[in-house]
């Protein structure tokens, strides 16, 4: 997706798009690669930093012809799919929740649309994401529609009255090395992946973060969503480091023309 971006944009300078600038601070080996291994670097205070860019680890197996856009570029990681995937017995659908599901594989993605990538859905898609840690605020910058999301851990209660937001609002605790984050105030027609699974108004997400070395996210997401889920159920997330690039203006909104032309 981001060589199609290149592509597409050809008429601007690509020294100003700084897509091979050496990241500053990287661990490196001796032929000059970043050194994945390397402890995680820390904060002032001692917790770990979880500042960098970032996208999803586990990709799935390519499908298309060797060469093709979608098998170089656009690499999906199954949870963007289907979130469930890696739970054995799937997701504890609610029989209304079912129903919901299969309807919404009838519809088109909300996400086609331009709408914006929810969390906790983002952690899976194919775009970066920018990690800034400051005292007392974690911000995460997405490359698609210039989205952020704010994770406040300086001691805030959630507001009492919550407007429904699409990543909802986050409030975090560090417990040791691991930051733990609680969400709530979800819009009540959340997608978590492209088949539709739901996440409604009653969801409290959970995500505890932990950086184990340079290289590495991985993320421990919890629902509890009674609405939709017969029980609480959590899947294991995973991120991994990007470094010597930068993110790029990648905006659905300008001139979508894709959606009209997909029932033709």
């Amino acid at each position: 997706m981001r060589t199609l971006c290149i592509v597409l944009c050809l008429s601007v300078s690509m020294s100003a798009q700084w897509l091979h600038l050496p990241t500053a601070g990287v661990p490196r080996n001796a032929d000059g690669s970043p050194n994945l291994a390397a402890p995680a670097p820390k904060t002032a205070d001692g917790k770990p930093d979880l500042s960098g860019m970032w996208i999803g680890r586990d990709i799935l197996p390519c499908q298309e012809p060797s060469g093709s856009v979608q098998c170089t570029e656009l690499k999906l990681t199954p949870q963007v799919v289907n979130i469930g995937l890696g739970l054995k017995d799937g997701l504890p659908l609610q029989p209304s929740a079912r129903d919901l599901v299969k309807q919404r594989q009838k519809e088109i993605d909300p996400h086609t649309r331009c709408m914006p990538p929810n969390f906790p859905r983002a952690w899976s898609f194919p775009e970066y994401q920018k990690i800034l840690q400051l005292p007392g605020l974690l911000v995460v910058l997405h490359e698609f529609n210039a989205s952020y999301r704010q994770i406040f851990f300086d001691g805030r209660t959630f507001p009492e009255d919550m407007t429904p937001a699409w990543s909802g609002y986050s409030v975090g605790r560090w417990e040791g090395s691991t930051l733990v984050v609680e969400s709530r105030g979800f819009r009540d027609d959340s997608w978590l992946d492209i088949i539709g699974n739901p996440l409604t108004d009653r969801a409290i997400v959970t995500e505890r973060i932990r950086r184990p070395n340079f290289g590495n996210l991985e993320i421990d997401l919890t629902v509890d969503d009674a609405k939709a889920y017969t029980k609480t159920w959590t899947v294991n997330l995973h991120e991994k480091i990007v470094v010597d690039t930068e993110m790029m203006d990648f905006m659905c909104l300008e001139n979508e023309r894709d959606v009209a032309r997909m029932f033709k």
